[in-house]
């Protein structure tokens, strides 16, 4: 019997075919190729006048990369998302395409750390960067001047977990012609739906909960078509795109991330409840407690409260260190929303080096502890939190 010559199911396809028709995968696949094939110089014109959807350079776009943006699209139900190589490649370059020289830009005190460090170099760029106060972020029309461009941010807020009115503050801004972006990393699309609320942007770091295996890096942004237009090609620009293979998991994860989120709350609430009657803390901050001085504004606007716990031992550093060397189920590292728990102290990490007074501004103490509550069995880390609080 002769051996055939030609197979389909194993012919090699040359890249300038395309997919053969066999070929239907499962997930998206990870186009790890820097440049993209044109059949001839119409359809190359008719790509640099917006002619036809052909792709011609990765740093502008990749077919894996446009596949986890669709997905966060439909998690944030957005027009359209972009994904960036991390967290603050998403914080800067947003910000560099919505304000100029000249603009005001409008920020909460209390945000994270590496964001106001950031914004406070935008100075250098003739960009006034206006710091507000809770109370100010709440209702920001007594500070909104004819320069204010763009108010950012965070709710629940790092690491005190406070959470401001989203609809208040996007109305405000609304009416007097300032754009919104909200960093709603902690509470993530299962929790929380600020576009619904009427902000115009909303921003991820991806490396916490959307991806949640603290596996890849990176950022989101997602709002409004136009707006998204506006923000594209400066990360083009700068090249603050995502690579595919990170873009693949990342895409991976969110396919999980409502069962994922679903866990980290009900294990996040229980943790919370036994510190909060515990006496040797002195303070628990988690939005799912009516104790939570924002709890009404949490539960009127998240369908969960979300994986983070900051307690307080009395503001006392030395306190808040001893338990921390002395946890052995929850993790020592920064960054948060993974399947391990981690514990970290907010002076050391998100707000090290910031002042006296840039921590009373944000409602920071030198004793607090911020909890990044995994996947594990709550009666775990209950019983390590016990002993390292002995």
């Amino acid at each position: 019997m002769s051996t055939p010559t030609h197979r389909p199911d194993t012919r090699v396809i040359h890249e300038a075919e395309g997919h053969p028709s066999f070929a239907h995968p499962l997930t998206t696949p990870i186009y790890e190729t820097t440049t993209f094939l044109f059949p001839d110089a119409a359809s190359l014109a008719d790509f640099q006048q917006a002619k036809n959807d052909l792709l011609i350079y990765s740093r502008y776009g990749n077919p894996t990369v446009m596949s986890a943006e669709a997905k966060l699209a439909v998690l944030e139900n957005a027009e359209a998302a972009l994904v960036f190589g991390s967290g603050m490649a998403a914080v800067s370059t947003t910000v560099m395409a919505l304000v100029s020289a000249g603009d005001e830009l409008l920020c909460s005190g209390a945000i994270y750390g590496n964001t106001m460090a950031f914004f406070k170099h935008l100075e250098r760029f003739g960009v006034t960067v206006r710091f507000l106060t809770l109370d100010e972020t709440r209702d920001p029309s007594p500070v909104i001047t004819p320069k204010a461009k763009l108010l950012w941010f965070e709710s629940p807020i790092n690491p005190t977990l406070r959470c401001i009115d989203i609809r208040q503050v996007a109305d405000v801004c609304r009416a007097r012609g300032v754009t919104t972006v909200i960093d709603s990393t902690f509470a993530s699309p299962v929790n929380q739906q600020p576009l619904s609320l009427g902000v115009d942007v909303v921003m991820h770091s991806a490396t916490k909960y959307l991806n949640g295996h603290s596996d890849v890096t990176a950022g989101a942004v997602a709002g409004a078509q136009a707006v998204i237009d506006r923000i594209r090609p400066m990360r083009r620009l700068l090249g603050t795109i995502i690579d595919p293979q990170p873009a693949f998991l990342l895409a991976r994860s969110m396919k999980t991330v409502d069962v994922r989120v679903a866990k980290h709350n009900a294990t996040a609430m229980a943790v919370a409840e036994w510190l909060s009657r515990d006496g040797r803390v002195s303070e628990v901050l988690y939005p799912g407690l009516p104790s939570h001085p924002d709890h009404a504004i949490a539960a009127a606007q998240m369908r969960g409260f979300g994986g983070m716990v900051t307690f307080d031992l009395g503001g006392s550093y030395e306190r808040a260190a001893r338990l921390f060397d002395r946890l052995s189920v929850v993790k020592r590292a920064a960054s948060l929303g993974g399947v391990e728990s981690l514990c970290s102290l907010p002076v050391l990490t998100s707000q090290y080096g910031w002042s006296d007074a840039d921590l009373v501004r944000a409602g920071v103490t030198r004793g607090m502890v911020r909890l990044s509550i995994g996947l594990e069995d709550p009666q775990d880390l209950i019983a390590d939190l016990d002993q390292a609080l002995s």
